[in-house]
């Protein structure tokens, strides 16, 4: 194999026109010049000089190697530009994985911002429910995932950032007993008919979690697994339902929303990514966007 750093030599040499030119440009001694050729020679397997009167002048296999060793040196060149750019956040590539009711509150504003401070970053967004996006960035399919997790479940080589803790508002139908009441007492929905907003996993544990808190399990009698089919059925009157308040930004119009408390079931929302992405601008640029979309 030719090694890049004699060819190198040998196109300072050529580019001077002689041994003792290029050692002077170079650093080198004359003498650590020629032995750099001959053994680049002995790797090429044919003479790249020959003498003519005073310097040296290449042979065919001379040129090629001199015009392939400015070409090496520019990709290089090129090269040093990228990866520069890269640590500075100012290109690179980040995909990011999210459930529908983050998307529009904390995902869209977020790259809105990436994409204002960072024009170069390439940004893959993947929609993933009803599945959890975790296994996305343990798999190495995303870079960062908008995941609802209680905090037990820290998977190992995961860092977890908090991003918001969202609170489960009840939905009423208008006209229900509940309705006049500003905050609802989750014990005064024990005996009601509850409309399934969830689908299993870690937000419908904060639903069951907190009526398990409260003293009872609802009786859910519609299973939906959708926010705005979950309050058709409640408008409808076939019952009541739990819904995160980043869930009711379409809100129907027979429908009543309160705070609930005795306790407040509240699912918390986390940027997922690998340990060992942390140390990556574009991913650092990504979770202040994130932060800055929560803070607004």
């Amino acid at each position: 194999m030719l090694d890049v750093r004699r060819m190198q030599v040998l196109r300072a040499v050529v580019t001077t026109g002689s041994v003792t030119a290029a050692a002077a440009n170079l650093g080198y001694t004359p003498s650590a010049v020629s032995q750099q050729v001959a053994a680049l020679e002995k790797q090429a397997g044919v003479a790249l000089l020959e003498r003519v009167g005073r310097g040296v002048r290449p042979t065919a296999a001379g040129r090629l190697l001199t015009e392939h060793s400015a070409i090496i040196d520019r990709q290089i060149a090129e090269a040093e530009t990228a990866l520069a750019d890269l640590r500075a956040g100012r290109t690179g590539h980040v995909t990011i994985s999210y459930f529908a009711t983050a998307g529009a509150t904390l995902v869209a504003p977020a790259v809105a911002r990436l994409r204002e401070e960072h024009p170069g970053v390439r940004i893959d967004l993947k929609m993933s429910d009803p599945e959890d996006p975790l296994p996305e960035v343990t798999q190495g399919r995303a870079d960062l995932a908008i995941v609802v997790r209680p905090d037990d479940r820290l998977q190992q080589g995961i860092h977890l950032v908090h991003l918001i803790d969202d609170p489960y508002r009840v939905v009423l139908p208008k006209g229900h007993r509940l309705a006049s009441k500003r905050v609802v007492d989750l014990t005064d929905l024990a005996d009601e008919p509850w409309v399934g907003s969830e689908w299993p996993g870690p937000c419908l544990d904060a639903i069951l979690d907190g009526c398990a808190a409260a003293g009872f399990t609802p009786n859910f009698v519609v299973q939906s697994e959708d926010y705005p089919t979950a309050q058709g059925f409640v408008a409808a009157g076939l019952g009541v339902s739990l819904i995160p308040e980043l869930g009711l930004a379409n809100r129907h119009p027979a429908v009543v929303i309160r705070k609930v408390r005795g306790p407040e079931p509240l699912r918390a929302i986390y940027a997922a990514v690998r340990e060992a992405s942390l140390g990556q601008p574009t991913l650092g640029g990504l979770l202040a966007a994130l932060q800055y979309a929560v803070r607004r």
